[in-house]
């Protein structure tokens, strides 16, 4: 419940003096080894004795973040105040007030169409758009990749029938929704339900795109709120996938107007830098995870761009596409700000057949379900190539893009192809070296980088510019 004449607050500390890294699962610690991938700082929990002094001077403690070394609270304007006084704090600002609700986030993430009945054979042909089923034919649907789904509300999830079969596989859910009453499987939004089933359900008449995979659903966007603090909801989701070893998460959320309009974030601010979100999205990807993030369907709006974190690096950002291969009018547009190609792939999110919350398919538009179905093919290629690691899976699907040669702002890549996803030779930039046609170095802002196809990687094979 909401504290009388609160607000929500961002909380910026200015160290982890004497900190220690925090607990992984073993499973994240088993994949960490396996792709040597260092501890460091971000690793490091927020000082214990920072957050209990926010307690104490009467804030409510949503949640902490080791990456962004901060604190989410609930409190009024005047514990705020004295926040700032404390030592260890350098910031506070708020990210959530009482603004008039302008947006509301389940009207703008999904456009449904029209209910198609018992017909649910419709989901064999966005699966065949972008050649995932040859995969399945092979055996190929996700074992032993973690998939997390970050949305809001995943109505009635425990009862619907659609997910009989992978039921025993959804190992966690999770909320970080703190004034939300019923919790992840809350009746007021089926958005997450929907995205879900494009990876999840399997019925006699439809089958999702990973169905052998395990899943986590986690809720971090509040209905029917839209305000700088889900962003930061969002970063804590994440990192609760990095502790428990998720290798796959699906982000059907955007940010880029606020129900506070002066919270809004401009065009400039998507360059995968300045916004929390995209921040903690790159982070994910150098903890070993692949990113799918819907690019938004903002593309026939005023704001026609891609929104926070789709403009984070290192990530697949996905646009809209019907079983024809042509764009959607809605799907937002790239590049980011810095000029990187976003998106980056497409899958169907024109007339996508999903399950809502009453155990009923129907068709629905939107990146928001283009977006999981893009990180069901990338479970199934991880899933025939288990020791490559997420940067080689995304390096994968990109490069058997249909527009790999010649990418533009509203296709990026275009549309990938599992099953030569798959069967390519394995790409290893580590093995790259200056004599290596197409390929060179170079030393950018400090540190040195290889030059390939025109685009800028660190030499772990990250790509930076």
């Amino acid at each position: 419940m909401l504290l009388a004449f609160a607000f929500f607050w961002y909380v910026q500390f200015a160290d982890k003096a004497g900190s220690h890294p925090v607990a992984l699962s073993a499973r994240a610690v088993e994949q960490r080894e396996q792709w040597h991938i260092a501890t460091d700082s971000l690793d490091y929990a927020v000082v214990p004795a920072y957050v209990d002094s926010l307690r104490a001077r009467g804030a409510r403690v949503c949640h902490v973040s080791r990456w962004m070394n901060s604190a989410t609270v609930e409190a009024s304007e005047a514990t705020a105040a004295s926040l700032r006084s404390l030592p260890f704090v350098t910031e506070v600002t708020m990210t959530r007030d009482h603004s008039p609700l302008l947006y509301g986030a389940p009207q703008r993430r999904k456009l449904r169409t029209d209910n198609i009945g018992s017909d649910y054979a419709y989901s064999g042909k966005q699966l065949s758009t972008y050649n995932l089923l040859p995969m399945h034919e092979q055996g190929y649907e996700g074992q032993g990749i973690r998939i997390a789904v970050i949305d809001g509300s995943f109505a009635k999830l425990p009862t619907l029938g659609c997910f009989d079969y992978v039921r025993q596989r959804i190992i966690g859910a999770y909320s970080f929704v703190d004034d939300d009453t019923q919790g992840v499987y809350d009746t007021g939004s089926d958005h997450g339900v929907a995205c879900l089933s494009t990876i999840a359900a399997k019925t006699s008449n439809y089958h999702g795109a990973a169905t052998e995979a395990e899943y986590v659903v986690i809720q971090s966007e509040e209905d029917p709120y839209e305000s700088p603090k889900e962003p930061d909801n969002l970063v804590a989701a994440l990192e609760l996938c990095d502790s428990l070893g998720v290798n796959i998460v699906s982000i059907s959320l955007g940010y880029s107007q606020f129900d506070n309009s002066s919270w809004s974030y401009t065009y400039q601010d998507m360059d995968g830098r300045r916004t929390r979100a995209s921040r903690a999205a790159t982070i994910a990807a150098r903890k070993g995870m692949l990113l799918c993030v819907a690019i938004g369907n903002e593309g026939t709006d005023d704001w026609r761009y891609l929104s926070a974190p789709a403009d984070a690096d290192s990530i697949l950002t996905v646009g809209a596409v019907d079983t024809d291969s042509l764009i959607g009018s809605f799907s937002s547009y790239g590049p980011s700000w810095d000029d990187r190609i976003k998106p980056e792939v497409c899958a169907v999110g024109v007339r996508t057949t999903v399950y809502n919350a009453n155990n009923v398919a129907y068709r629905s538009n939107g990146t928001s379900f283009a977006c999981p179905l893009l990180a069901g093919m990338a479970a199934c290629v991880w899933s025939a190539l288990p020791d490559e690691n997420a940067m080689q899976i995304r390096e994968r699907i990109i490069r058997s893009a249909d527009r790999y040669a010649h990418p533009d702002d509203h296709y990026g890549y275009g549309i990938p192809n599992a099953w030569a996803a798959y069967q390519a030779t394995p790409t290893n930039i580590q093995e790259f070296s200056t004599e290596t046609p197409g390929v060179s170095k170079m030393l950018r802002h400090g540190r040195i980088v290889i030059i390939r196809d025109g685009r800028f990687y660190d030499l772990t094979g990250v790509r930076v510019f």
